[in-house]
């Protein structure tokens, strides 16, 4: 009996400690995702999201009447007994990212941090794993389970981010990088879809460090290429991977570079000597056809160019050297070209995967045909721009020649389905006479260049695919163009009798359409009802005619038929003197 008595008073002195000392509950990687998201890190703003930790921890301090005084800095440490609700460790978290933050800020610099930066950027991240480190602390004693072991999985990539910017201790980073994955990799597994799904995408974006990590600490075989596959992926876990690994391709650039002494184009052979030159168009090279991927093949290859005028400037009067150095920046032009040209294709097949999907899907909004119109304007006019450069030359080459011919029948292809997206605009339009002109044009566009294409062996098959599935959409639309022109004709005089026999000269004509302020004393939304097709009016405008009450006209039509009677007699006459009287 005694024995029981005691094991109910250990019971209940249990349930009054926990009751004193409560298990607070965070889901770390939920509440850094949504406010990574939420404040700049989805588009990589760094700055963005500093400001919102720097404000977000503000708010926490005043909230939590935990400020540092006022005027002189009064340090106030969090410890154990300080934490007595859960604001306490989201002060700890929220130091932590804004000091995490403030490095990958300095490190997305142009050209990389200065020796000075780095030095401040080296000592931001251990502030940021100080902080963690004290945050997974806290949370072992005042956290549940769950969050105690987050928090040891946010400390560990923080310590593991450290020392893979130092480059050193590859493999206490490794061990950092692979022990947040097993806590990850195993939360993934339990709880609801979103968490579940939030921790795979952590696991998937540790995976490349540790790959990293395991090739410096020789460890692993991996290649260069697989890791650049790898720095595809998105995640603001990844940003130090990807600087690491650009550094890594730039100096495999470099070393590539080193053997490149002259760049090949349509059977020109043309000497770069300028190593800035060949390094920039080893980086121009397409890795994967992707509208991002374009804009760093741009920059290079207009660094490139930047180079070789740079060196023709300081050519002097070499006439040999001058001549190579004009004919390789044509060809990096004409290059330049070619992937402007591809660029734009890829444009284009996106639009068309929108245009032709359903129209009932809310999710994406479809694309106008009169997008793909200006689209195909600028192929056309990339394609004549490149052909012009490359025929600028007199003594061309057959390299050349055949070079500006495959462009020019392009451009008849370009023009071809830009007919075509023009006469589906004007059909959506209902104007069927230019449609049926336009798709009658595509198709004999499309005639006439399957035909010259079908005599080069040399072509792209799928250009030719694309051009048969273009000529048989015009002629399916030129019929039913001309069949629906056909029935509208038809139609047109019904319509014109149904139009006149309504038309009414009452007041208000036909319309039995009641005004709001007619029934003032009935609640009407102004949107109106969801199925009518008009909104309500308040009154009708402009104002019906009304008659209005004036002053009598009075017509005398007599005047002209009455006779007057003299009145000579009464009229005063005229004294006469006496010799008025003798003449007159």
């Amino acid at each position: 009996m005694a024995k029981e008595n005691e094991a109910i008073s250990m019971e209940i002195d249990d349930k009054k400690t926990d009751q004193m000392n409560p298990k607070f509950s965070i889901n770390v990687l939920q509440l850094l995702k949504s406010a990574q998201m939420q404040h700049g890190l989805r588009h990589g703003d760094y700055t963005r999201y500093r400001r919102y930790c720097t404000a977000r921890l503000r708010r926490l301090y005043k909230s939590l009447k935990f400020t540092h005084g006022q005027g002189k800095y009064n340090k106030r440490a969090i410890t154990e007994t300080t934490v007595t609700e859960v604001r306490y460790l989201h002060v700890l978290l929220y130091t932590a990212e804004r000091a995490w933050s403030h490095a990958m800020e300095k490190r997305q610099l142009p050209n990389g941090p200065v020796p000075c930066q780095r030095i401040y950027l080296i000592g931001r991240l251990r502030k940021a794993v100080k902080w963690a480190s004290l945050f997974a602390q806290l949370c072992a004693v005042k956290g549940d389970s769950r969050t105690s072991l987050e928090a040891e999985a946010y400390a560990s990539f923080m310590k593991g981010t450290l020392l893979f910017e130092l480059e050193q201790n590859w493999e206490t980073a490794l061990m950092s990088f692979k022990s947040a994955r097993a806590v990850y990799e195993q939360l993934g597994k339990y709880g609801d879809i979103e968490n579940q799904i939030l921790c795979r995408e952590r696991v998937q974006e540790l995976d490349p460090n540790i790959n990293y990590c395991s090739i410096k600490a020789g460890k692993s075989n991996i290649k260069t290429s697989e890791l650049a596959d790898m720095g595809q992926m998105e995640g603001p876990a990844l940003d130090l991977f990807k600087a690491k690994l650009e550094a890594v391709m730039d100096e495999a650039r470099s070393q590539q570079a080193a053997s490149m002494t002259e760049f090949n184009w349509l059977g020109h052979r043309f000497p770069v000597a300028n190593a800035k030159t060949r390094v920039s168009i080893l980086k121009a090279v397409p890795a994967e056809k992707k509208v991002v991927m374009y804009d760093k093949i741009f920059a290079a290859y207009h660094e490139a160019r930047s180079c070789i005028r740079k060196d023709l400037v300081n050519a002097g009067d070499t006439e040999n050297v001058k001549d190579d150095l004009s004919g390789l920046d044509k060809a990096v032009s004409a290059v330049l070209g070619q992937r402007t040209i591809e660029r734009n294709q890829l444009l284009v097949s996106i639009a068309k995967s929108k245009f032709s999907r359903n129209r009932d899907d809310k999710v994406e909004k479809a694309t106008k045909p009169e997008g793909l119109v200006r689209l195909y304007d600028l192929l056309i006019q990339n394609a004549s721009d490149l052909s012009d450069l490359v025929t600028s030359r007199r003594d061309s080459t057959p390299e050349e020649v055949a070079f500006a011919e495959e462009f020019e029948l392009k451009n008849q292809v370009f023009r071809a389905e830009r007919c075509f997206y023009l006469a589906k605009s004007y059909s959506l339009a209902g104007k069927r006479a230019e449609a049926y002109v336009l798709y009658s044009r595509a198709r004999s566009l499309a005639e006439s260049t399957l035909q010259k294409l079908k005599a080069m062996s040399s072509f792209d098959k799928d250009i030719i695919q694309d051009l048969e599935v273009l000529y048989n959409n015009s002629r399916s639309n030129i019929c039913i163009e001309h069949a629906a022109g056909i029935m509208e004709e038809e139609k047109a005089p019904e319509k014109l009798t149904k139009g006149v026999s309504n038309i009414s000269l009452a007041e208000g004509g036909n319309k039995a359409e009641i005004f709001l302020l007619e029934k003032l004393d009935v609640y009407e939304s102004l949107v109106a009802d969801p199925n009518s097709k008009g909104v309500p009016h308040i009154e009708p405008f402009p104002p019906v005619f009304q008659a209005v009450p004036r002053n009598p006209i009075v017509l005398d039509i007599a005047f002209n038929s009455i006779e007057f009677p003299s009145l000579e007699s009464r009229m005063k006459k005229e004294k006469k003197g006496l010799i008025s009287r003798f003449w007159g």
